[in-house]
């Protein structure tokens, strides 16, 4: 099947949508709008059903607006390692002071965390030791 490739970029009150493929042009009022235009216009100029192909929607964002966005995302990533990290951690605690024998509930009210969550720690820490040893 092929696969039409859209640009869309904000054009005023309308998003100004270039299907170089083709070298036409369309326009929507909205995004949720200009998928339909553009399958009208590559059935029209093309002169095949509107279901005969795919399209690949580009969204050209204002260059600060795409940097803020790259920006967001490094940041997601960040944190998403950062929390891995802090979980790994808790749960190396958790098994350490198990490990000095502390029951669950201490162990839970040291780390600020419920005795079940406590359990959890220690038994994830246990599965990764395992795994780290398998």
């Amino acid at each position: 099947m092929t696969t039409y490739r859209a640009e869309v970029e904000r054009d005023g009150r309308f998003w100004r949508v270039r299907v170089p493929d083709i070298d036409r042009s369309t326009q929507a009022r909205s995004l949720s709008e200009a998928e339909a235009m553009v399958r009208d216009l590559i059935a029209i100029m093309t002169d095949v059903p509107q279901n005969s192909f795919d399209v690949d929607m580009r969204i050209i964002l204002p260059e600060d607006v795409q940097i803020e966005l790259d920006q967001s995302q490094v940041l997601r990533e960040q944190a998403k390692q950062s929390q891995a990290e802090a979980a790994r951690l808790a749960r190396d605690a958790a098994h350490r002071l198990h490990a000095l024998g502390l029951s669950l509930r201490d162990i839970g009210r040291a780390l600020g965390v419920t005795f079940q969550r406590a359990k959890q720690l220690v038994d994830e820490a246990a599965q990764a030791g395992q795994q780290n040893r398998g």
